[in-house]
């Protein structure tokens, strides 16, 4: 039977399928009848509890794992609930301080990034991630300092001040006076470029014979160069803090499902990608076990929200990822605070 919406359900159905997937989140076990009879909220006997939950199974949005035991929601039902059903509030201003806090603590943009994700997981009770910026060093100077007589240090100072060096292998019996050549060229002509940019410009004048150094300069120019601008189109980089939340009291049982979501949690790569995915929304973005196929193995969800740069274009991605049964009510809107956050951090 096709899951209805939650406007088609009765009121009945829809009191006695809330407090399912409430004690559900909260214990990760199956919701008898005979236990949901002793709620003040349903005046209800068992009997007439198991019918609606019968109902509701038929609907797609419950499940029984043994023929005996109470029901689980199904991702349907979960899909359900966290669409027509919660009722999300604002972070406590506990969770606040502790996010904010974790971003306040200076440094690089990237530490920042992994702080913030600590703070989540800690907050959250899962792996916290993050999707750092797609980011490409703008350059302001880069110099060649001779090593030995067969290779060189190369040094890069980026517009943000950060330094990074390589060493690259040099021809035998180079003059000194080409890396400085090389240096200076970079230096006066390129600053303020990308490295893809500076690789792209440098390219078209050696092809139209315009750049103003000899061929021992163009050649350490074009190699000093493309060890930074490839390096700049393998991100993003993936950072995940928490694993250890996935291994509480309750997956004791499921060891296996847990086992296999570290596996998956190996392929960062594919992680990426999947929260990649959620750049494309405004808010936040929730992925409920198979929904997503990196995670449909190990039944997981993902909690994942897009933060923003100083032009207001989405730049990464941050979020959690757990069992099924997440309490979504709060942890949504602590994704979507931590997003905010961020977006002010880096703008």
């Amino acid at each position: 039977m096709t899951t209805p919406p939650i406007i088609e359900l009765t009121t009945r159905a829809r009191d006695v399928f809330r407090l399912v997937v409430d004690a559900y989140l909260e214990t990760g076990q199956p919701v008898g009848s005979r236990t949901l009879s002793k709620l003040a909220a349903l005046n209800l006997s068992p009997a007439s509890i198991r019918n609606v939950m019968q109902d509701l199974e038929e609907y797609g949005l419950l499940s029984s794992p043994h023929t005996s035991a109470g029901r689980l929601p199904t991702e349907q039902g979960l899909r359900l609930f966290v669409d027509g059903m919660m009722q999300v509030a604002e972070p406590s201003a506990e969770d606040r301080a502790q996010i904010e806090a974790s971003l306040s603590e200076g440094g690089p943009i990237e530490s920042a990034l992994a702080q913030a994700t600590s703070a989540l997981s800690g907050l959250s009770a899962c792996a916290g991630l993050v999707l750092v910026p797609k980011h490409e060093r703008v350059l302001k100077q880069l110099a060649f300092v001779p090593l030995s007589a067969n290779q060189s240090l190369v040094v890069l100072v980026a517009g943000d001040g950060a330094v990074e060096n390589r060493v690259i292998d040099i021809p035998a019996g180079l003059n000194p006076s080409a890396l400085v050549e090389a240096g200076n060229y970079i230096s006066a002509t390129l600053s303020g470029l990308t490295l893809t940019e500076a690789m792209a410009r440098v390219r078209r004048e050696i092809e139209a014979e315009r750049i103003a150094i000899d061929r021992a300069a163009q050649d350490l120019v074009s190699r000093g160069l493309a060890i930074w601008s490839s390096d700049g189109a393998d991100r993003p980089v993936l950072i995940v803090r928490g694993q250890a939340n996935l291994l509480d009291e309750s997956a004791v049982g499921d060891l296996d499902r847990v086992r296999q979501l570290l596996d998956e949690l190996e392929t960062k790569q594919d992680i990426a990608g999947l929260l990649d995915s959620a750049r494309e929304g405004a808010a936040t973005r929730i992925f409920i076990g198979s929904e997503n196929k990196l995670f449909s193995l190990s039944g997981s969800s993902v909690i994942a929200a897009p933060y923003r740069g100083s032009d207001g274009r989405v730049v990464g991605v941050v979020g959690v990822i757990g069992p099924t049964r997440l309490n979504y009510a709060r942890i949504v809107p602590m994704v979507d605070f931590t997003a905010q956050s961020l977006s002010r951090l880096i703008r």
